[in-house]
């Protein structure tokens, strides 16, 4: 399966070592600030291993990402299909997820570039979105770094979450080849 490295990250499959500190991370209040809720341990395990199954399959994925240095695991980043329905889709995104001990060192930003040199590359996609509730601005700063744009005209109420949830607005960003390439 598809591994990708940079300077400092190595971007590579999920192992089973990597389960309990990413349930650890999706239980951090301040990680899941800007998503609906923690997510359960045993849901964290299952979504660790869709995230493999997605990547044997199509080539990416969120893929788990480890500090190359020492080996640790600290989240995830890469390339999905978001599976609900709004007016931008369908379209691959860039996501990513760090535990908190690892914000503040550029690796969301890192991994981030590594994913779209991959997406505009190997898995030769034109364009790649990425969406955030509107509350959060670290993840809106990464996108803007690895060039992406917000057309506010694009925003929208995630399906998933109920009307007047203080999550449901999002903002999208996009970033097309011709834009990476640039």
């Amino acid at each position: 399966m598809t591994e990708l490295t940079t300077d400092r990250l190595l971007l590579r499959p999920w192992k089973k070592s990597d389960y309990e500190p990413y349930a650890d991370l999706n239980q951090d209040p301040a990680v899941v600030e800007h998503f609906a809720g923690p997510v359960e341990r045993e849901a964290s395990y299952d979504q660790a291993e869709y995230f493999n199954q997605m990547i044997a399959e199509r080539g990416f994925g969120f893929w788990a990402l480890e500090v190359r240095e020492t080996g640790q695991f600290i989240g995830f980043t890469g390339l999905s299909v978001p599976s609900f329905e709004a007016h931008f889709l369908p379209a691959v995104e860039i996501g990513w997820r760090l535990a908190k001990d690892a914000w503040g060192n550029g690796y969301a930003t890192e991994a981030a570039r590594a994913a779209l040199g991959y997406g505009f590359g190997p898995a030769g996609l034109d364009e790649i979105v990425s969406f955030t509730a509107t509350t959060n601005l670290p993840s809106e700063r990464v996108m803007q770094r690895i060039g992406m744009t917000h057309d506010e005209a694009d925003d929208f109420d995630h399906p998933r979450l109920e009307k007047g949830h203080r999550l449901e607005r999002h903002v999208l960003y996009r970033i097309k080849r011709t834009q990476w390439e640039a």
